[in-house]
């Protein structure tokens, strides 16, 4: 069984069918990577499966539990975390109280203490900017502190969606480095990603995203040699 299974669903806005009957499975230990064009559905479905939008039809099964249209906190409980597209941190609040707000689930305050050594390890120059407010950190900063906030809550599952967006190439390189480290140390992912040469480096499988269908997938490795993946994504 995979940790995650996604059967069949379709997710509406108002009329717009936006996902068109997607189904997809993320094994543990894996990275999974979704690709594709903007528009294609990518984010749309990372938020139906941390429970921002509900599927009209279809199954969402997590640990072989249903969790499909279940409410967003409780799918944290469960052990999956998202990081959404453009970080949305929380500005007005220093880094240390986005990190400890990751962690609100949990009632285990001295493991709590171990994970903000664990992601002030991973993320030097967050423990160095800790008491700052998250508004006046560097685009890569509120990145990492957006990561971080998500590995506070201990998630089986990380959702990440669309990390390198607004990032210089050096420090893309340096947050799939991360990614590719975090996913060592135990923690699946499933990545959504435009920028789809580092995305299917350091993924084990892909999926690609045409407005709304899942049109081909396979090992990564494979999808990056192809060549019509590189025509339509990869730049040639």
């Amino acid at each position: 069984m995979a940790m995650l299974e996604v059967k069949d669903i379709n997710v509406y806005y108002g009329a717009i069918h936006a996902i068109k009957g997607i189904s997809l499975a993320v094994e543990e230990g894996e990275i999974v990577t979704l690709i594709g064009a903007n528009g294609a559905g990518k984010s749309t479905t990372l938020r139906t499966i941390s429970g921002l939008l509900k599927p009209k039809t279809g199954e969402i099964s997590f640990l072989g539990k249903n969790i499909a249209g279940m409410p967003a906190h409780k799918i944290v409980r469960e052990g999956i975390s998202q990081v959404p597209e453009g970080r949305r941190i929380f500005a007005e609040m220093t880094v240390q109280e986005n990190l400890e707000l990751g962690a609100f689930t949990r009632t285990d305050t001295e493991e709590i203490q171990n994970d903000f050594k664990m992601v002030f390890g991973r993320f030097p120059r967050l423990e160095e900017r800790k008491s700052q407010l998250a508004g006046t950190l560097s685009g890569g900063e509120q990145q990492m502190l957006a990561m971080g906030r998500a590995l506070m809550s201990r998630p089986k599952l990380l959702l990440l969606d669309e990390p390198s967006m607004g990032l210089a190439p050096l420090l893309i390189r340096e947050i799939f480095s991360i990614i590719a480290d975090i996913n060592k140390t135990g923690t699946t992912v499933l990545l959504v990603e435009q920028n789809a040469n580092m995305a299917l480096s350091i993924a084990n499988r892909a999926y690609v995203l045409e407005t709304g269908r899942i049109t081909i997938s396979g090992d990564a490795k494979k999808l990056a040699a192809s060549e019509d993946i590189r025509k339509a994504y990869l730049g040639g």
